[in-house]
């Protein structure tokens, strides 16, 4: 079972095909050898048989008849296996060769030609017939043995050299597919204790140094993911229940009260209306959460387009300022000539700059300001809103923009905690941050939303 699995690898699957490439690779090269040898010997022997032939056609008949005669002592035997001496009918005058080879031309050029001896098995010579002066033929010939035996020792190389790699490549393939179903082994059981309930298991990654471990390291980020996801949705119900929890009890005591009193149909009415005011903060923090939600999930992104900056500014601006100046605040903007644009939703930019100022009325104290302003920067587009407020501390800075946080200023102010909160998502859904500091001259607080371009 574990050889099954340890074949079926993808790492050993990998490892075949190297080692086919690489058997692939070596046949050519060693058919591209082949080759090149036979072209050279072929070559060789036809230099040979030429010049072996222009220097005995030279010789007298009596002389060459003689030479040939008496080649099995000379030089001549070392370059020549074969020779005869032909009269123009093709009988054999002088020679080792009994018979005309069957197919030789006398034409001066070499051919390959199998010969048929009378015992023995056939064999292949490379032959040369010239005709000389007297009429007379001369046939040379050169065997192939020392191309055969430097053929068969290339073939006994390759053999020798392939055999030990090859195994070593298997081998290799087969320890390498051991580690790594060791691995995947490994990762499969923690993902079974995670499946268990274990959710702050991790997969093994190591320092992330191949594949397999960077894949690991992005398993095991998505799961930091996705528990601190967890442990925001058991906040968000812990939250939920503590919000909701008031306004009900307070909903519940007041119906109760006016049915004990029995204040008659004008008390009755004043404490509905008093119940309808809690619902709605209850209905008010459900759809405020159910908003995040579904900006947190990207269901908003098929709107997107070119937004200005100055356009969402004025819009804002002329929305809010007689709000803030019914309160005694004064709303302000920054006057700019240049256009500064961004990838979003214009509808959702709105709702978050409105929240922005709609929180920076509600903490500004009467007779402050609230100041709106863009502008740009290289590789980023920005907007502000500065107020005259009681500000933020920097411990609090972070976590402000976490749901239902509130800090002890701002517990006298109505609200849910979830205002900020729904800026930071529609800030993370149009990939910019939120950054808050100190107002002008110390005062206050500046929202920065940073856009990227």
């Amino acid at each position: 079972m574990f050889l099954t699995e340890l074949f079926r690898t993808a790492t050993f699957r990998i490892t075949l095909m190297a080692l086919a490439a690489m058997a692939g690779v070596m046949i050519m090269q060693f058919g591209l050898v082949y080759a090149q040898m036979e072209a050279v010997e072929s070559r060789r022997s036809t230099e040979i048989l030429e010049g072996e032939a222009e220097l005995l056609s030279q010789m007298s008949p009596e002389h060459l008849e003689y030479v040939i005669r008496r080649r099995a002592t000379g030089d001549l035997r070392l370059l020549i296996s074969s020779v005869g001496l032909f009269d123009p009918g093709h009988a054999l005058i002088a020679g080792d060769m009994h018979t005309w080879p069957h197919g030789l031309k006398p034409d001066g050029k070499p051919h390959n030609v199998r010969i048929y001896p009378e015992e023995g098995d056939p064999y292949p010579l490379r032959l040369l017939a010239v005709t000389l002066s007297n009429g007379t033929v001369l046939v040379l010939g050169r065997s192939f043995h020392l191309l055969a035996e430097q053929k068969l020792m290339l073939r006994h190389t390759m053999l020798v050299a392939a055999a030990p790699t090859f195994m070593f490549a298997l081998f290799l393939g087969i320890v390498l597919s051991h580690r790594a179903l060791s691995r995947v082994k490994d990762m499969h059981e923690a993902i079974d204790r995670i499946m268990a309930g274990d959710i702050h298991e991790r997969l093994p990654a190591a320092k992330e140094r191949d594949d397999v471990e960077r894949l690991a390291g992005s398993v095991n980020r998505m799961l930091d993911r996705l528990e601190h996801l967890m442990d925001g949705m058991r906040e968000v119900g812990n939250d939920i229940a503590h919000d909701l929890r008031t306004p009900l009890s307070r909903v519940r005591a007041r119906l109760e009260r006016a049915v004990a009193a029995g204040d008659g149909v004008e008390g009755q009415k004043a404490a509905m209306s008093r119940a309808v005011d809690d619902l709605d903060q209850c209905l008010g923090i459900i759809t405020a959460l159910l908003r995040i939600a579904e900006l947190e999930n990207s269901r908003r992104t098929e709107g997107f387009a070119e937004v200005s900056l100055g356009e969402l500014v004025e819009d804002v601006f002329d929305l809010y300022e007689p709000i803030a100046e019914m309160e005694g605040k004064r709303l302000l903007k920054h006057p700019q000539s240049t256009v500064v644009q961004v990838w979003g939703d214009r509808h959702l930019l709105i709702e978050m700059l409105a929240n922005l100022v709609d929180n920076a009325i509600k903490f500004t104290p009467e007779g402050g300001s609230i100041t709106l302003d863009f502008g740009s920067a290289p590789g980023c587009a920005m907007l502000m809103v500065t107020d005259t407020g009681v500000g933020i501390a920097p411990e609090e800075r972070q976590v402000v923009l976490s749901r239902f946080y509130r800090s002890d200023k701002s517990r006298h102010v109505p609200g849910s905690g979830l205002g900020l909160s729904l800026v930071s998502a529609i800030a993370h859904l149009h990939e910019a941050s939120v950054s808050i500091e100190t107002g002008t001259h110390g005062v206050g607080t500046c929202f920065r939303i940073v856009f990227p371009t």
